[in-house]
């Protein structure tokens, strides 16, 4: 008998052995236990935006204040520091357990509990197979590693409730705070929460007298353990919990903004798991305040009678660095955005792209092309009329795109090859497959192609940059849990030449000064922009910069139809687009220092009248002067901070015209069907049938939104310009 017991003795070890020997520390972790959630934040790298995937910031042993640990060790294993990484009786307590299924206590140590959440391998099944490998395990990782180290990944892995994962989440899902100042109450709760943290989550009723009970059990405890003397034991109240959040659901332009900055992210070679848990600071591009403004500018401007179906959408870009620093996607509860999704024809806010390619190949602002109407040209089955027939005879580049004259545009377009102009477009940052189907048009110059108002406005950001296209982004830096940080480097495409960019500007400031953009004039500083109106004003356009800012503006409707607002009827780009822009950019460039456009070229004559003041010059009747001043410099058109705007009836603002009451210039010809060449509805919608514009329009359902929401626009035929 004693032989036998003997025998089986030495079995039992050298089973064991085998064990110990097949049963090594596993060389991976659980996904779950070491994944921390990425947290987004605003431009200032301060202000938070919204956190992503699981809810954990790991930190250091030493951040956690000792009397956080030593509470920790009370309710969980007393012995910590002493044991072997088991505990005898308490396994043979959850063997029992186990075994009977007659208690859920599980008994395991502070190294146990480590081991069995944090180590890959190990299921969190109760079998006697899992508790014995759990067993060896906790043995070797307590030989192998310190005891610190073992407290640090047990206090970051454990789950505390209300979605926190670790001590640090814990600490601001239930005080609002770091866990380095959290105080001995406190700390002693997150303590009894681990062993139900469902239950006393926010407790109410009975369960708060439970958490209370359990509160004040492991406070007795830390004196029991030396922890802390029993008079401040004594002087401890039951901490006040903070409110629950609910569930964070990101809604409006906040999710625009996050689904923005994954998109980016991917791009950039990031991960979906590397964003949910990686554990990044990202910082963003967007500005909290100017977001505000956008949102401040549209509704502010829009009445609040103006139809849901009318779609508005704003965007702003730093024309140094590309950086989207704000924008306005639509209403909260849209599930799509108007910024960086829909895309609507531009319209004539695609002129200076025409413009700027004619100069940057060898034409100047006094180059003279057709403004009469009709024109033929090749390729269009029909003339080309500007609206109402009105002709403005051969006229320079500048007074061409003061007046959005399409005629002259599209003579300006077969000059220089279309191919140039879409070229330029695309350095611009319109991507190629928005402008092909499009390019061999005649009416290619007028603007056909549809676009986004971040394309819009990071286009003319390229020409507030002296001609170079910066990569628009949303993301200024990315730093990874080991501190490295990344910060983002757009790649820069030159669009044009600096002169050419700065001669395409001046132009552009005639149209805010004396042409159809003066209701977004900016009194403290000089603004280059352009106004767009497709047909029938399906999509309005103010697209506009200073040197510091370029911002697009455009209000299109989700079924295609007319935009009409109450009180101010069918809407043209020169008018509540530009109003909506000088609200937004007013806000935006408060006590920002005025900065001047470059100088253009100078060739050898004059400028031009711009109203009909008796000079020289043929007079069409209209206000406008067609023939030229004889002997002022161009340059001496300049804006200047004390210039007395003589020239346009445009008044100054005083104590009865304010600045949003800026009578606006008729936008002559970006208005009306004028524009239609070979088909007469030649609106960029899908299953153009060729019906005359202002019939049924298509089924809103049959829209191209590429990005999950109307605005996008199919395209139709592109032989017509659909541009006013």
């Amino acid at each position: 008998m004693a032989i036998a017991f003997g025998a089986g003795i030495l079995a039992m070890v050298g089973l064991f052995g085998v064990a110990w020997a097949m049963t090594p520390i596993p060389d991976s972790t659980q996904k779950e236990a070491t994944a921390q959630g990425s947290v987004i934040y605003y431009r200032d790298g301060k202000t938070v935006l919204a956190k992503q995937g699981v809810n954990r910031k790991n930190v250091k042993l030493a951040q956690v204040p000792p009397h956080v640990r030593e509470a920790v060790i009370a309710a969980e294993n007393r012995s910590f520091y002493t044991d072997g990484g088991v505990s005898l009786k308490g396994t043979a307590r959850a063997v029992w357990s186990t075994v009977t299924g007659k208690q859920l206590q599980g008994g395991s140590t502070i190294t146990q509990q480590m081991v069995r959440n944090y180590y890959s391998g190990l299921s969190q099944e109760r079998s006697l197979t899992r508790k014995f490998k759990e067993i060896l395990i906790s043995i070797k990782v307590d030989q192998s590693k310190s005891k610190d180290w073992v407290l640090e990944q047990y206090l970051n892995t454990i789950y505390f409730g209300r979605g926190a994962n670790g001590i640090q989440a814990a600490s601001q899902a239930y005080f609002g705070k770091n866990v380095e100042h959290l105080t001995v109450a406190e700390g002693a709760y997150l303590a009894a929460v681990i062993q139900q943290p469902s239950r006393f989550a926010d407790p109410k009723g009975a369960d708060l007298d439970a958490a209370k009970a359990r509160w004040k059990a492991i406070v007795d405890a830390m004196v029991q353990t030396r922890a802390i003397a029993a008079q401040e034991a004594a002087g401890q109240v039951f901490p006040a919990l903070k409110k629950p959040r609910a569930a964070f659901a990101l809604k409006g332009q906040d999710q625009v903004m996050v689904d923005r900055v994954r998109e980016e992210l991917n791009a950039r070679g990031y991960t979906d798991e590397d964003i949910d848990n990686g554990g990044l600071k990202i910082v963003t591009t967007f500005d909290k305040d100017l977001m505000g403004a956008a949102e401040r500018a549209v509704t502010s401007v829009l009445p609040d009678s103006t139809s849901k179906k009318v779609r508005t959408g704003l965007a702003a870009v730093d024309p140094k660095t590309g950086e989207v620093v704000a924008f306005y996607g639509g209403r909260k509860d849209q599930s799509w955005d108007n910024a960086f999704s829909a895309k609507v024809q531009a319209g004539s806010t695609f002129k200076p792209y025409t413009l700027a390619a004619a100069l940057d190949n060898g034409l100047d602002l006094s180059t003279t092309v057709n403004g009469n109407s009709p024109i033929s040209v090749r390729g269009a089955s029909q003339p080309i009329p500007n609206d109402s027939g009105r002709s403005y005879g051969y006229i320079d580049l500048v007074r061409a795109t003061q007046n959005s004259v399409n005629t002259a545009f599209v003579d300006l377009g077969q000059k220089i090859g279309l191919d140039k102009v879409a070229k330029v477009a695309e350095a611009a940052g319109i991507p190629a497959a928005q402008l092909d189907q499009h390019k061999i048009a005649a009416s290619f110059p007028l603007g056909v192609a549809s676009v986004s108002a971040v394309q819009n406005a990071s286009g003319f950001a390229s020409l507030a940059n002296g001609g170079v296209h910066m990569e628009t982004h949303v993301i200024k830096s990315v730093t990874d849990t080991n501190g490295k940080k990344t910060d983002i480097k757009p790649k820069s495409t030159t669009m044009v030449g600096e002169q050419a960019a700065a001669d395409a500007i001046y132009a552009m400031e005639q149209v805010v000064k004396y042409g159809t953009g003066t209701g977004a004039r900016l009194y403290d500083r000089p603004v280059a922009g352009k106004t767009g109106t497709t047909d029938s004003s399906g999509a309005v356009w103010f697209n506009g910069f200073t040197p510091q800012l370029a911002t697009a503006v455009n209000m299109f409707r989700d079924d295609n139809k007319t935009v009409e607002v109450p009180g101010y009827g069918v809407q043209f780009g020169g008018q509540l687009p530009a109003r909506i822009w000088k609200a937004f950019m007013t806000e935006a460039l408060e006590g920002k220092a005025v900065e001047q456009f470059p100088e253009p070229s100078a060739y050898g004559y004059g400028g031009w009248d711009r109203q009909d003041d008796g000079d020289q010059g043929y007079d069409n009747g209209d206000g406008y002067d067609n023939g030229y001043d004889s002997g002022d410099d161009w340059r001496d058109e300049r804006w200047s901070g004390d210039q007395q705007e003589n020239e346009q009836n445009t008044p100054q603002p005083d104590e009865t015209t304010s600045p949003a009451d800026t009578p606006v210039v008729p936008e002559e010809t970006d208005r009306g069907d004028a524009n239609n060449t070979d088909t007469p509805n030649n609106r960029d919608t899908p299953n153009n049938t060729g019906t005359p514009d202002g019939d049924a329009p298509p089924n809103p359902d049959q829209l191209d939104d590429t990005s999950g929401g109307p605005g996008t626009r199919q395209p139709g035929t592109s032989s017509g310009p659909g541009t006013r």
